[in-house]
Parts: C-alpha cells; sequence; structure tokens
C-alpha cells in the first residue's frame, strides 16, 4: 500500500483540516474540507510571470530547511512579478519544506517549522508530522508543486498561495525496516493547496502560513 489515510488530530473554528499522506492508492480523509483565509482582498489570482530560478538556499532568512536526498520536493512554478507575492510564494515552499524537514528530524519542535507558520498554518504542520511520527513512517521519493497563483489582499500583508501537488512518485516509507510503501496510481495522488501566508510585522520579510485548505483528489491537477 502506497498511501495511509491520516486521522484528523484538531478541528479549528473555520473548519477541519483534511491531512494529506505520501503517495497514492488508498482514499484520503476527505475532499474538500477547508479553512478560509482572513483579511483576503477580492483581486483574481494572478499567475506566475517571471522563472523562479535556482531552488532554494538550505539556510532561507537563516533557517534550515534542508531535506535528505530522497525527500525531493519539486516547485516547478514561476515568481510573480509583485514583490510581495514572489516573497510569499518563496516561503510557502519553504512552509512546505518545513513540514518535511520536522517528518524526517522526527519533530514538530523544528525551527523551520516554527518560522514558517503560525496559529492554523502552524497547528497543520504539527498534525501531519505527529501523524507519521505516530505511524513511525517518514517519506521518499518526487513531490511535485505546480500551476501555482497568487492573490493579495488590500493591505498587502495578506497572500493566498494555490497551487496542485502531484505524490505520485512520492511514498510512505517505514523508518524501522525503510520498506518503501507503493501503491498503484491513483486520483488520490493529486491535491490541490491554497495556503494563506501572512507577513510578519518585524521587517525581515518573513511570510508565515496561517490558514491551509487542501482539496483531495483533484481532477483539475490531473
Amino acid at each position: 500500500m502506497k498511501r495511509r489515510t491520516l486521522p484528523i488530530a484538531a478541528a479549528f473554528a473555520a473548519a477541519t483540516l483534511m491531512l494529506t499522506a505520501c503517495g497514492g492508492g488508498d482514499d484520503k480523509a476527505g475532499d474538500s474540507d477547508k479553512i478560509a483565509g482572513t483579511g483576503q482582498g477580492t483581486e483574481k489570482p494572478s499567475k506566475s510571470a517571471k522563472p523562479s530560478g535556482a531552488p532554494a538556499q538550505d539556510k532561507p532568512d537563516g533557517v534550515d530547511v534542508s531535506l535528505p536526498a530522497d525527500m525531493n520536493l519539486v516547485f516547478d512554478w514561476e515568481k510573480p512579478e509583485k514583490e510581495n507575492e514572489a516573497a510569499a510564494m518563496d516561503d510557502a515552499a519553504n512552509y512546505v519544506r518545513a513540514i518535511y524537514r520536522g517528518i524526517d528530524k522526527r519533530t514538530t519542535e523544528d525551527a523551520a517549522v516554527a518560522a514558517y507558520s503560525s496559529g492554523d498554518g502552524l497547528k497543520y504542520a504539527r498534525t501531519q508530522i505527529d501523524a507519521r511520527l505516530e505511524g513511525d513512517w517518514t517519506a521518499t521519493g518526487t513531490r511535485r508543486h505546480y500551476q501555482a497563483t497568487t492573490r493579495s489582499a488590500s493591505n498587502g500583508n495578506s497572500v493566498e498561495v494555490a497551487f496542485c501537488v502531484d505524490s505520485s512518485k512520492f511514498y510512505s516509507k517505514e523508518v524501522k525496516t525503510g520498506k518503501v510503501l507503493k501503491g498503484a496510481p491513483s486520483i488520490t495522488d493529486f491535491d490541490f493547496f491554497k495556503i494563506i501566508m501572512v507577513k510578519l510585522p518585524t521587517g525581515d520579510g518573513l511570510w508565515q502560513a496561517s490558514k491551509v485548505y487542501v482539496e483531495g483528489k483533484a481532477a483539475k491537477c490531473q
């Protein structure tokens, strides 16, 4: 079996987060649970316009988001022209990296998780990590992120970053045995994410994931 459905460990006021596992095979726990972002504007989503260039360094903003060689997160998207949206997109990628770094390091207390998430985004990250700690498995393979769009709030301090995820080549791996859990490719390999990134008022340019919405079995991402 390639995917294991994870238990939902936290319910939030706006809605219940849907948890995603690695790879394909079994159905996820829900298809369209949502958390609505706060302070979002009414601008239409803007597609990326500039090539994103080289992948993020191991320590963007001084925070280590490096991952093991067999855990490959590919962000196949282009940066938006707006500076805030480009920065929010970069740190949305770092948020995803931080979750999988926590999974690899077997802790919810890694500095990267605290740096790139807050509120419901932090709860989501910790729930994802905790579920894999309880199952005693990690991840291996390639997880592709693509078709990204951004949308800014009117105050410029909040940006919605939306994107597709293909986990068809990303698998769960048992920590003790090293066994990779694979299954037949299916619609469960595709997810659609919306992450609400909020700019910290400290002036250092850091953005944190404050809300997470995941649509499982996302046919529009195939």
